[in-house]
């Protein structure tokens, strides 16, 4: 492989050309040029040898397992080459993105023709032996997927899972107002719930600032073995159904008409092109001198068979234009000589000896199709996003701290802190950075940000009056919908921008596997060397499980960590700050990363501030560590027990059980131990962040009781933990799926996440307690029942709960309120 360096940027495009006939050199080219595509797509499914067909066709020659997908691959051969017409002819910067990942051949052929697969696998030549590795790689081992993978020139999709190519395609045209993004839509993708609803996108599209996407609805009538929604209703119908979403269609039926030319076919195409992309030229034109009313953006609807150009009928079933065409429709082309006859006339009724020289070099004149440079949909920079990253302009967290004159001494909503901060590098960064969520953002205490930005709004506006905080154009970008908002921002990402998702906790569920494929695009690019490092996805997880007073259960669930730790440890990050200016130190820390995926919790209600910013400084950079200001431990002394902490409710009720024990168990040595970031628990030989053996059982010891009080589920933590020594000696507390509407209290109550249980669990595990003192673990039972009782009467928590506050920040309060009440004596006297 080969290493590149970053191109000059291409020219701007949106010029209107005029509607006129193609020239006929020009319908020749783009024939051969598909012709070409599909040639090399159904050799990288079958070949394995003869890559040009110079002699027979054998059994030899093709691959014992065939893999891929052929059905959609004709289709995006055919707009590819159309697009390159247009990108040529208008030097229009173009992205292609493709919902049909199946067709992964397709987009691998065509990168190879316009020459930027060579240059970014050199191994890869533009030869005979180079179109034979290119075949041969190709769902093979030790070589490249069958998708739009990381590993394809251009792609920033790879729509191996489907659903998500609109919210990708118009992610990457935020900001980016001189990018046209096609955006190839399959029909079965289009019944994905995350597919239709992301045709809603174009209302949150400005069109003087941002790019435009073109959906282009791929119809060719069959998923694996059924056919598809929209191709089974009328014209008029889907016709209705995509103005209704707000776009212009039109349409194009491709490949039915036996009697048309393949050049009139390719004519009565580039023609509607034309129209189309004038159009939107048009529509630019008119948001350059001021007119941002939101256009009928137009789309097309290609209709085509599934597998055209391929078989008509293999064993006597129909095959193109059917289901059989959806993957390998010729499954066993080795097993007779009927097969392999099949397909031998298959790939000569491209003619390759019209498209490749004796060599094997693609003819120049085919090759003449493609647009040179950077504005090459294989090679625009746009699609390798860490070419174009710029470091983002950020604040000085230091100068947003709180004050914490002692631990527990101020009290804050810990993102609105961060969100004055953010207000700042929305400030810095305006056209870079964005913040995206399910309308949440006020929710999550973030609205400090309208101070300097709205929300992105292009429907219908009434005012401000009624919708506050909302314009054409914004910083924050809110649809209630879970996968638009992750599309948008992987988009945003992937293209070569910042950017931050926050949703409550409980339903950032709903993107697990966008995660995951996020994950896995992210873990693949880190072994590709041509692809350039992106910014880290970056999510804030607020309204999480403990306080959800008034939503209840169906709000409380942890698990997202859970879910995000199996991933490759070069990826994931996981951070619990447990008051205000950790959260800020460590969001700045994520803002500043590449290739992570970080999940940052916090609680947005008033909480306890612990560590001043010096010190919470310190603390993030280590990850976790002792708070000796909270323990009893003696210098020099083993502890008798470590209480560890994670989360900023477990933290709160740690810090509770440690004072009960300094004033019950004066003599006994606790230690405190918080962790912030997740991943330290973790071996040093698992995960970057993980501590060593020696330095674990430096913290936590080898040999003493551990009762660890985490945010989430507690299994988690003694699968971080349990090739540590004394794991055995580990009693983790945390969320067990018990939960309802009611005080922030009763839940860690229900749950045994609570102080006086975590009391208990220290006296029924350190050895020298236990019957000594049966007393003190008896009114811990009866202090939770007091409490539960009081909260069933009064609907609020106890005040020796409600009120309590480390003993450092109620002894400043005391002499505080001392000093006031003398204070107030000498102004009477």
């Amino acid at each position: 492989m080969t290493t590149t360096t970053v191109p000059d940027s291409p020219t701007t495009g949106w010029r209107t050309t005029g509607v006129a006939d193609p020239a006929p050199a020009d319908l020749e080219r783009i024939d051969a040029w598909w012709r070409a595509a599909n040639y090399l797509s159904v050799g990288q499914i079958y070949l394995l040898d003869n890559p040009l067909l110079r002699e027979p066709l054998t059994a030899d020659h093709v691959k014992p397992r065939l893999l891929g997908h052929w059905g959609t691959t004709p289709g995006l051969n055919f707009l590819y080459a159309h697009l390159n017409r247009a990108i040529k002819e208008r030097e229009q910067q173009t992205v292609y993105v493709t919902g049909p990942g199946h067709g992964g051949p397709g987009l691998v052929a065509s990168a190879y023709l316009d020459g930027t697969y060579s240059e970014v696998y050199s191994d890869i030549t533009q030869d005979t032996e180079g179109v034979k590795r290119l075949f041969r790689q190709f769902s093979f081992p030790g070589g490249i997927p069958s998708h739009v993978a990381p590993e394809t020139p251009g792609s920033i999709h790879e729509g191996g899972e489907l659903g998500y190519a609109l919210s990708h395609a118009y992610g990457a045209a935020f900001d980016n107002p001189d990018l046209l993004v096609a955006a190839v839509v399959g029909d079965g993708e289009a019944e994905t719930g995350p597919l239709a609803t992301s045709w809603h996108s174009n209302k949150f599209l400005n069109p003087a600032q941002d790019g435009v996407v073109l959906p282009i609805l791929h119809l060719n009538g069959y998923k694996i073995a059924n056919p598809t929604v929209l191709a089974r209703i009328s014209q008029q119908e889907l016709n209705d159904l995509m103005v209704g979403y707000g776009h212009k269609p039109y349409f194009f039926d491709g490949g039915y008409d036996e009697s048309e030319s393949p050049l009139d076919t390719h004519r009565r195409f580039a023609t509607l092109l034309d129209e189309v992309l004038d159009e939107i030229a048009a529509i630019k034109a008119r948001a350059a001198q001021g007119d941002l009313t939101r256009p009928a953006w137009p789309m097309i609807v290609f209709r085509t068979p599934k597998g055209w150009s391929g078989p008509a009928e293999i064993d006597g079933k129909k095959t193109t234009g059917s289901w059989r065409a959806h993957q390998v429709p010729l499954a066993n082309a080795r097993d007779t000589d009927e097969h392999l006859k099949v397909l031998e006339t298959w790939l000569r009724s491209y003619r390759p000896e019209e498209l490749f020289d004796d060599e094997g070099h693609v003819l120049a004149d085919v090759a003449a199709l493609a647009p040179e440079g950077a504005l090459r949909m294989s090679a625009n920079p746009h699609a390798n996003g860490g070419l174009l990253l710029k470091d983002l302009r950020l604040p000085d967290f230091r100068d947003y701290a709180v004050d914490v004159p002692v631990p527990g001494g101020s009290t804050s909503e810990a993102p609105r802190v961060l969100g004055q901060w953010l207000t700042d590098v929305i400030r810095l960064n305006p056209d870079n950075f964005r913040i995206f969520g399910p309308d949440e953002t006020a929710s999550n205490r973030l609205q400090a940000v309208y101070e300097v930005t709205d929300k992105q709004w292009n429907a219908e506006y009434i005012g401000p009056e009624v919708d506050e905080h909302m314009a054409r154009a914004g910083r924050v970008m809110e649809m209630l919908s879970e996968h638009q908002v992750q599309g948008w921002l992987e988009g945003y990402l992937l293209t070569g921008r910042h950017g931050l998702l926050t949703s409550y906790e409980a339903f950032i569920h709903i993107v697990d596997s966008m995660f995951n494929q996020h994950a896995k695009w992210l873990k693949v690019t880190n072994h590709i060397p041509w692809r350039r490092p992106i910014a880290s996805l970056n999510y804030l997880l607020s309204s999480h499980v403990w306080r959800q007073d008034h939503n209840g259960f169906s709000h409380q669930d942890p698990g997202f960590v859970d879910h995000v730790v199996n991933k490759k440890a070069e990826i994931v990050r996981v951070y619990l700050p447990p008051d205000a200016n950790t959260l800020l130190s460590t969001y700045d820390h994520c803002l500043r990363s590449r290739q992570y995926v970080n999940v940052v919790v916090a609680g947005k209600q008033p909480a306890p501030n612990f560590l001043d910013m010096p010190t919470a400084i310190e603390h993030c950079t280590r990850g976790l560590g002792i708070w000796e200001w909270a323990g009893t431990e003696v210098s020099g002394e083993k502890p008798d027990v470590v209480l560890g902490c994670a989360g900023d409710v477990p933290t709160l009720e740690v810090l509770a059980a440690a004072d009960i024990l300094r004033q019950e168990l004066p003599g006994l040595k606790v230690r405190v131990v918080n962790v912030v970031d997740l991943m330290r628990l973790q071996d040093a030989k698992e995960h970057p962040h993980g501590l060593t053996d020696s330095e674990f059982d430096g913290l936590f010891t080898p040999d003493r009781p551990v009762v660890f009080a985490y945010h989430g589920y507690p299994w988690l933590i003694h699968r971080l933990t349990y090739r540590r020594t004394g794991h055995v000696n580990w009693h983790v507390r945390g969320y067990k799926e018990e939960g309802t509407t009611t005080t922030p209290f009763d839940m860690v109550m229900l749950n045994d996440l609570d102080r006086y249980h975590l009391v208990i669990d220290v006296i029924d595990r350190v050895p020298s307690l236990g019957t000594a003192q049966a007393g003190l673990r008896q009114r811990m039972q009866d202090a939770r029942l007091r409490a539960r009782a009081w909260t069933r009467e009064h609907g609020d928590d106890i005040p020796e709960v409600r009120d309590w506050v480390w003993p450092d920040a109620q002894d400043q309060s005391d002499e505080g309120q001392v000093a006031a009440t003398l204070d107030t004596g000498g102004d009477n006297e």
